[in-house]
Parts: structure tokens; C-alpha cells; sequence
């Protein structure tokens, strides 16, 4: 059943799933303890309950609702009924703090924010200066509470605020429209990978990404199971993609190298996957990965700002295994290669890949000056770095942003400077990404002391660990006298790549002087 003709917001979209396979099991959380399934009609039953208690609580259409939850049915549930109520959800990574945290809360002005019992201290403490008014857990909000009759949404009605982690600054919130959902599910199941309701999916990503909301409506409109794990496990990924029947699933960041990584076993083919998708496949590795499990790996580009973008082609799968191609556009999307001038440059040559097409975001939110630039000329310009070849396939070269990408996580450099910068002996401060085998990039950080001061790395460390996330901290230190520095007195970067950046650094995890 792929027709979606008409449906163009969350709530249909739930509720069709509801009346087509009701008594399907449509979740299953495999996060620790005993599994908890759901049922297509429960997903539905149970997120009209959870509209019904957010509207007791004064939430009506247009309003915001952060939620900060680990992997829990309840997180997708709340998504669907903010949905029901024409309402935006906000997610909270849960590995934020007071400084990161109070920046997502009070910029997306979220009025109520719903935490697990562990997050609730600290959100509490952030509300008052976040203008946020009631932080409560699942288990506090109201019970037996109708769903107000609501017109349901319109298809360009923002449905999430999701912050992601810009060239410069504190992250910036994609504002989401319920059409940037429908159109993202209704791609992978009238095109290639083709999900039908015999799949079953899986997803090991933390539900404040972006990845397993868009498993829950591609699971909605196509009747797949969707089987959720607390996270990434490398030693038991495979048993439990066996244990579960899983058919496809899709990794991005390390996941693949550390998959490698982990002793070779008898049972490694012995899985019901006809196919995986992932981003940024290593592309040393990329026939490795096939021929140890016995599966294709199909390329996806994708970005939280515009959805499912670019995906390899089954036809097109055997000649670019290992080249770096990402494939060709999906349809309703265009592409283009542009270069430093927006005009388009020759085929094979090296531009910045923009996108437009059905279903992208609508802006950042309360960013206008930030959107305009993005959206200039009616191209999403991406930021990354392309070529084209003469059959339209398209290869990733690299990035133009200042921004660190550490196992699959976007790092703000400019973010984690200014949490520096929030240390009394800290006077100036530069963050950069230099290589690594494992992980992608790493954090390194240097440090200007303020006159008098003599901080160490692992008091800044610490420090960046009360402020950030925890894969924001870096794990290289360098305190120098003085930084490059350009003619309109911003550090010079570049210089600090090109000059060995790890001698002589201290690194905290190895606890030693490079």
C-alpha cells in the first residue's frame, strides 16, 4: 500500500498507518531490559493521549515542545502528538548542558519541555532564563486528557525545530515542515531501497537526531517495523539485526570502520538484509563491507536542512563501489555544482553542491539574514564540495564550512570557543578538526592564557565538559603565547592545519605530550 495521495502531514500519516495495519507491530525498543513493541493502532491510540495532555497544559498549534529523552517510545510518541496538535517539536541532545542546552530552549522558545528524570535538575535550573514554563517528565503529564478537535495540519506547517550545528556560532534550528516528512518517506518507498510492509528496519541513533524520526515516518507509510537500540554497540550490532529479521538499515560516521573491526564470525552472513544504506562510506573499505556480509552498501547524502537528496542508484551500485560517488539525485530533486561566483561550473570539475526541490526546510529559525544566504539564488547551497561527471553522478570531495565532523556529530569550532572563552584564564582561544583514523576528525583546541593565568588541558577539559556536550570537549590541547592572525584580525586557521598541528599538543585521552 505506497499510495499517499493526499497525505501530506504527520497526523494522516499516523492515522492511515493506524487504519491499514492496525494490529502490525510497528516499534519495537530494544534499549535495555525487556522490549517494548507497539502496534500501528497503539502508535496512534497512545499519541492522541499524549496530544490530549500537552493541550491540558495550554500547548496549541504553533507553539514549541523540547523534548529531551533517550531512546524511549516515548519520544516518538510526544513527536506525533505535538504533530496532532499543529505544534513543533524541539529536540535536545541529551548529552547537553547548561550552556548548549539553554541556547537551543530559549532561541526555539519552547514553552514546555519534557525530560527523563535524569535531565529534569538541570532543566529545571535552565527554564527560568530559556522563558521556558513547565518542565515535566512523561510520567508527570496529565493523564486521561482528550485531544482537542484541531483542523489537521497543513503540509507547510513547521512540525520540528532541529537544531544543527552551523559554519559559525551556537547551532541553528532547521525549521521542518510536515511535507519535509511525507515527501522524505514517500521517496524511500516508491523508490529505491523500496521499503515495503514486510521490512523491518533498525536504527541505533539517538532519537534527537534526525535519522531515527525519519525511520518513524518511512515505518508509518509503509506499514515496515522499525526495531530502535539505545545506540551504536559495535560487538552486537549484527546479533541484533539477526535476532530482530532486520532487512535494511542505514549507518553513517564510524559505524561502518568499527563494524569492520570486530572479529570475523561464521554467522556473518547469516542475515535476512537485502540492503544497507549509509553516508560517507570509507571508500577503502566499501568492498570490504559487501563481501564480509554479503550485501550491497548503497551511498546516501542527505542534510537535516533538506532531507534525502542524493542516493546510488542498484543500476549504477557495481562501478562506483569504492570512488566516492554518492550517487545521482532522487526524484524532486535538482542539483547543481556551483562555483565561487553561484554560476554552474564544467562537469568533472570541483564546486559547492547546492539542491532544491519539494519538502526542504523552511528557514532557520528566527535567522533570516542566515536563510536568505543559505536559499540564495532558489539553491540550498550545501556547504560541501563536489564533482559532477558526464552521466550526472556526483562525488563528494570535502567541506567548506569551519566545522568538525567527529564521528558522525557537526561541531561548531566557533561554539566550542566561545565556551573557552568563558574561562577567566582563557584570553584567546582556536578549535579545529585535524584527522583521525577512527572517528573521522578530532577536536583540537588552542589556547591563548590570560595574563597571570597558567591553565592546564584537563582544567579546560573539564571546564568544556560543564558547558558542552561531551563530543564537544577536544581531545588535543595547545597553550601558545599568541595566535595567527589575518589582516581583519581573525585567526588565521589555515596556518594552524599547515603547521604540524598535533606537535607538541597534550592528548587527554592518552593522558600525554605529543
Amino acid at each position: 500500500m505506497t499510495d499517499l495521495t493526499g497525505i501530506d502531514d504527520l497526523a494522516r500519516l499516523t492515522a492511515r498507518a493506524a487504519e491499514s495495519w492496525p494490529d502490525r507491530t510497528a516499534w519495537v525498543f530494544d534499549t535495555g531490559g525487556e522490549p517494548r513493541s507497539l502496534t500501528f493502532a497503539e502508535v496512534h491510540a497512545r499519541s492522541d493521549e499524549f496530544a490530549g495532555a500537552l493541550a491540558s497544559l495550554g500547548v496549541s498549534p504553533g507553539d514549541r515542545v523540547a523534548l529531551m529523552l533517550r531512546n524511549c517510545p516515548e519520544f516518538p510518541l510526544l513527536w506525533l502528538a505535538t504533530a496532532k496538535l499543529g505544534a513543533a517539536m524541539v529536540p535536545v541532545n541529551v548529552n547537553y548542558r547548561e550552556l548548549d542546552g539553554s541556547h537551543v530552549l530559549a532561541d526555539a522558545g519552547a514553552r514546555v519541555v519534557v525530560g527523563a528524570p535524569e535531565f529534569v535538575e538541570m532543566l529545571r535550573a535552565i527554564a527560568p532564563k530559556a522563558g521556558v514554563e513547565r518542565v515535566l517528565t512523561p510520567g508527570e503529564l496529565p493523564a486521561g486528557k482528550p485531544k482537542p478537535e484541531l483542523p489537521l495540519p497543513a503540509g507547510e506547517q513547521p512540525v520540528n525545530i532541529q537544531y544543527t550545528s552551523g559554519t559559525t556560532g551556537a547551532p541553528k534550528g532547521c525549521v521542518l515542515p510536515h511535507r519535509y516528512w511525507t515527501t522524505l518517506a514517500r521517496g524511500m518507498i516508491t523508490e529505491h531501497p523500496w521499503l515495503r510492509s514486510d521490512d523491518v528496519m533498525l536504527t541505533a541513533q539517538p532519537f534527537h537526531y534526525i535519522d531515527p524520526q525519519w525511520h518513524v515516518a518511512v515505518g508509518l507509510a509503509s506499514g515496515a517495523r522499525l526495531v530502535v537500540l539505545d545506540r551504536f554497540h559495535p560487538s552486537t550490532f549484527w546479533s541484533k539485526v539477526r535476532e530482530h529479521g532486520v532487512t535494511w538499515f542505514y549507518c553513517l560516521g564510524m559505524m561502518p570502520t568499527l563494524l569492520l573491526r570486530q572479529p570475523p564470525s561464521e554467522e556473518d552472513k547469516r542475515h535476512r538484509v537485502r540492503a544497507v544504506h549509509a553516508s560517507a562510506i570509507p571508500r577503502e573499505l566499501h568492498s570490504r563491507l559487501e563481501e564480509r556480509w554479503g550485501v550491497p552498501w548503497f551511498e546516501a547524502f542527505g542534510m537535516t536542512e533538506t532531507g534525502a537528496d542524493i542516493r546510488v542508484r542498484p543500476q549504477d551500485h557495481d562501478e562506483v563501489v569504492g570512488t566516492g560517488c554518492i550517487g545521482t539525485p532522487v526524484p524532486g530533486r535538482e542539483v547543481a555544482v556551483l562555483g565561487p561566483d553561484d554560476r554552474p561550473v564544467p562537469r568533472g570539475e570541483t564546486g559547492e553542491l547546492a539542491i532544491r526541490g519539494v519538502g526542504l526546510m523552511l528557514g532557520y529559525h528566527q535567522r533570516p539574514d542566515d536563510t536568505v544566504r543559505a536559499f540564495r539564488n532558489g539553491w540550498f547551497h550545501t556547504g560541501d564540495l563536489v564533482r559532477m561527471d558526464d552521466r550526472g553522478r556526483i562525488y563528494y570531495v570535502g567541506r567548506t564550512k569551519d566545522m568538525i565532523r567527529r564521528s558522525g556529530e557537526n561541531i561548531s569550532a566557533d561554539e566550542v570557543e566561545r565556551a573557552l572563552l568563558l574561562h577567566p584564564g582563557v584570553r584567546l582561544a582556536a578549535v579545529i578538526g585535524v584527522p583521525d583514523e577512527i572517528r573521522g576528525e578530532e577536536v583540537e583546541a588552542f589556547v591563548v592564557p590570560a595574563d597571570g593565568a597558567d591553565p592546564t588541558p584537563d582544567e579546560l577539559a573539564e571546564h568544556c565538559a560543564a558547558k558542552l556536550a561531551y563530543f564537544k570537549v577536544p581531545r588535543y590541547w595547545k597553550v601558545v603565547d599568541e595566535l595567527p592572525m589575518t589582516a581583519s584580525e581573525r585567526v588565521a586557521k589555515g596556518r594552524l592545519k599547515s603547521a604540524d598541528p598535533l606537535a607538541g599538543a597534550y592528548d587527554r585521552v592518552a593522558r600525554a605530550w605529543l
